[in-house]
């Protein structure tokens, strides 16, 4: 159970190292600073860290028979546990103020969507996968220096959208990146036949409301993974004290 953290763990920083070698961060340390918005990079390396610490700890305090590490091991995935239950439940007392924190989120990536590669694919990937544009509205681009609206912006992109707001024709095969092109200067009525019109949060929320089974079937199914190799290592710590209490 260890070994596999662990090797999740390896997999999620070497995707993390890898992608900050491809932009030349690891080059470049102080870049780091420069991004206005989120790196997606850094969920790599938070989480692939975090597994890693967690399955040595695991893998060695097994193979070693040190009490210490399984009791290392063990508490922090209960500290893992119970904050994970916590958000849960905070998210569902306080969801308005989660609303305007994910509200206010996109926005600030919206900014930084020119930015940073990853950050544009996961916006991307984000608007064509809950066909939706901007936060509550395709209006939203005109906090993007090269999307929004003013006089004085000379963007060709001014008043557009990225190609992922736009609707998909079934008939192409290839993707149209110009499709965005001026698409909030025309009526809303017109608007509505070429790009999204719906914003991401309301687009999450009923995603969210549509697969509550499976989304809450998966958090199940980690906490029961937790629970698992809490009292595993639990016992492990309990059996090696009793072989040395008889010694």
């Amino acid at each position: 159970f260890s070994f596999l953290f662990q090797f999740l763990g390896i997999a999620f920083l070497g995707i993390g190292l890898w992608a900050w070698n491809e932009k030349g961060v690891l080059s470049n340390i102080s870049s780091i600073t420069d991004l206005g918005g989120f790196d997606p990079v850094w969920l790599f390396l938070v989480v692939g860290g975090v597994m890693f610490i967690l399955g040595f700890a695991g893998c060695i305090g097994a193979l070693r028979e040190n009490t210490f590490l399984l009791k290392f091991f063990s508490v922090f995935l209960g500290i893992i546990f119970f904050l994970e239950l916590t958000a849960g439940v905070l998210a569902f007392v306080f969801k308005d103020w989660i609303k305007d924190q994910l509200y206010f989120f996109i926005n600030n990536n919206i900014r930084a969507y020119r930015d940073d590669i990853d950050l544009q694919n996961l916006i991307d990937f984000t608007q064509e996968y809950w066909q939706c544009c901007g936060a509550f509205g395709a209006d939203d681009w005109n906090l993007n220096i090269y999307f929004n609206c003013t006089d004085s912006n000379a963007s060709r992109e001014r008043c557009g959208v990225p190609f992922s707001c736009c609707t998909k024709d079934p008939a192409e095969d290839v993707i149209n990146t110009q499709c965005g092109y001026d698409a909030r200067q025309k009526p809303e009525v017109d608007q509505q036949i070429v790009i999204y019109t719906k914003g991401c949060v309301p687009q999450f929320e009923k995603w969210l409301q549509d697969n509550l089974t499976i989304v809450a079937g998966i958090f199940i199914g980690i906490a029961l993974l937790q629970i698992f190799g809490i009292c595993l290592a639990q016992n492990l710590v309990s059996d090696i004290e009793a072989v040395r209490a008889s010694w």
